[in-house]
């Protein structure tokens, strides 16, 4: 071995070591990993930061914004009303959403397929008050495992289609990798649905529980032209028990109906009075497309154009607000703000909400011109509560978001423009149109992934640079000189999940992928296995949060440790090679 190779294995084992002590974040150790390589002088100070401006860089910050802009827009509150019920036990939520995930990314991009179904994760969690975590990794190797089965499902699989027609004069087809991949992906999503989800830690702070958010005494409108307009109140309850919303009664002209108000039909600008959370609360607004209680300041709000943020804030005995009304007090058109909601624990509100006086106590849920909700705060005189996240739906834009998002998947399927090309232009597009605002833009990136993602690829760069790819490469061949057939296409398998571990997926494949030939060609085989085993192995990176682009997508989001990955992840890639190994076999014959 060079002196550089040296120093690069010394590096890598280094950082895989603090990062499975897990005393200092990830970020730091990678970061630091790299700055130490620059100063050896195995990573040229030219290409130290070459890896921030990396397609999987780029690709996982642009993911990131597309999945809040899908929140954003209502989108994923459609699906999960359409598809997932929070209700459902854990182990049965997995097997639903495993099994979507694989299918879509059989045939979209794996990435696309995880950002379109990783807000619609977090949602249900905290509808159902566990933690985000304990679903979302079975969600990224889910969706992992689905790209196995076609040509387009995956990169590697591309690559290798490409190795073996500039080396056998004939790629592979769409569906050549089904058998072995379908296979292999079918008994990794019942690995993961049944077994796998029970090896991730559990954390008490991993996640917030619905019991830790307050419940508002709300009012909604139904507008001129709502198409609930001659429903009885009753047919809207299957929505509100969706979205834990629960319908309390009815206004109508300034009175008030509770008991009565289930058989009455919806006329335009009836009030509905709500119990919910304020998520809850939004979805269940963006549900059926309701206004807010006061129509005509929502509509002045809208018109300003600058974007509504949603605060909550506390009524002290000092506050302006404390005995008064919203109205009163010229909650509107002194400070352009709308009181959505009210919380006064174990106590009814008779009134409408504007009128209702407010006191000592109380917690008010605001909808606010942007980034003036610590100005109408010290206005009120009120404290403010811990940022939660709240936001606005901007429901009227929800086929515009999935239209935008499904026309670049489509576009980058086809070979028409560059995936991270693909993601900047609807990144963009959600900007101009406002479906994620322009001050947000950036709040929605994991910085810290972009960190890590950053530091390790020139690393891995330097490592294939200066031979120790080559190296390794080399070793397997001499290793496996005289072993049976089956016993090689393990060990190519093995070697190629570790390089595709520690390595980018697609650097890995284009390294094994003519180490397979070669091995074939020596023993006078068909190349064909060998190739399918690369296909396999690359797919299978699961063991660390930087062998695939999903799982560095979900280790902010889930509040993982990168030890959490292969507690799960090891049996799973055991699995892979015990199941695909004799499908191999089976289906390209030696």
């Amino acid at each position: 071995m060079t002196q550089d190779q040296i120093i690069l294995f010394c590096l890598f084992g280094a950082v895989f070591g603090l990062l499975l002590w897990g005393r200092f974040r990830y970020d730091i150790v990678a970061f630091s990993a790299l700055l130490v390589g620059v100063l050896l002088g195995v990573v040229p100070e030219k290409d130290a930061f070459s890896g921030f401006g990396h397609p999987a860089t780029l690709v996982v910050a642009l993911v990131l914004v597309v999945s809040a802009g899908l929140v954003r827009s209502g989108a994923v509150f459609l699906i999960t009303r359409t598809l997932v019920d929070s209700s459902r036990s854990l182990g049965a939520h997995i097997t639903l959403m495993g099994g979507i995930g694989g299918v879509l990314s059989a045939f979209m991009n794996n990435v696309a397929a995880l950002a379109l179904l990783m807000p619609v994760d977090v949602q249900t969690a905290r509808k159902a008050g566990r933690s985000p975590g304990l679903s979302l990794m079975p969600l990224s190797f889910a969706t992992i495992l689905g790209g196995m089965a076609t040509l387009i499902g995956t990169p590697p699989n591309i690559i290798i289609a490409s190795i073996r027609e500039e080396s056998l004069g004939e790629p592979f087809k769409m569906f050549d990798f089904a058998p072995v991949g379908g296979i292999t992906a079918i008994a990794g999503l019942v690995f993961v649905a049944l077994i796998g989800w029970r090896l991730i830690p559990k954390r008490e702070d991993a996640g917030q529980t619905l019991s830790d958010i307050t419940e508002y005494i709300a009012e909604l409108t139904v507008p001129e032209d709502s198409k609930h307009i001659g429903k009885r109140l009753f047919e809207l309850e299957e929505t509100a028990a969706k979205t834990d919303v629960a319908i309390l009664g009815l206004s109508r002209d300034g009175r008030r109906r509770y008991g009565s108000a289930r058989n009455t039909a919806l006329q335009a600008h009836d009030t509905l009075i709500l119990e919910a959370a304020p998520d809850a609360l939004d979805e269940f607004r963006a549900a059926l497309s309701l206004n807010f209680s006061d129509e005509k300041r929502e509509e002045a709000l809208k018109a300003a154009g600058e974007g509504l943020d949603v605060i909550e804030v506390v009524v002290s005995e000092t506050s302006r607000i404390t005995g008064r009304t919203a109205e009163r007090v010229g909650l509107a058109w002194r400070q352009g703000a709308v009181l959505m909601g009210l919380s006064r624990q174990g106590k009814r509100i008779t009134k409408q909400l504007r009128k209702t006086e407010v006191k000592t106590g109380d917690i008010l849920l605001l909808l606010v011109p942007k980034d003036r909700g610590a100005d109408i705060t010290d206005w009120l005189g009120c404290l403010p509560l811990a940022d939660r996240g709240l936001a606005v739906t901007a429901d009227k834009k929800v086929w515009l978001a999935i239209g935008l998002f499904a026309g670049a998947v489509i576009a980058a399927a086809l070979g028409i423009v560059y995936l991270p090309i693909a993601l900047g232009l609807v990144v963009m597009a959600y900007v101009l149109t406002k479906i994620v605002p322009l001050s947000e833009l950036y709040t929605h990136i994991e910085w810290p992934v972009v960190v890590l993602l950053g530091s390790m690829i020139p690393l891995g760069a330097a490592l294939e640079r200066v031979g120790g790819t080559e190296l390794i490469a080399g070793t397997l061949v001499d290793l496996t000189q005289g072993l049976p057939a089956w016993t090689i296409l393990t060990v190519l398998m093995l070697v190629t999940m570790t390089l595709s571990d520690v390595l980018n997926n697609t650097a890995t494949t284009i390294v094994a992928a003519p180490v397979g030939i070669q091995m074939a060609q020596s023993l006078g085989v068909s190349p064909d296995p060998f190739l399918m085993a690369v296909a396999i192995a690359a797919s299978s990176a699961f063991l660390t949060p930087i062998g695939h682009k999903n799982n560095t997508l979900i280790l902010g989001p889930g509040g993982y440790k990168f030890s959490d990955y292969w507690r799960i992840g090891l049996p799973l890639e055991v699995l892979v090679v015990v199941v695909s190994i004799p499908s191999i076999l089976i289906f390209w014959p030696l």
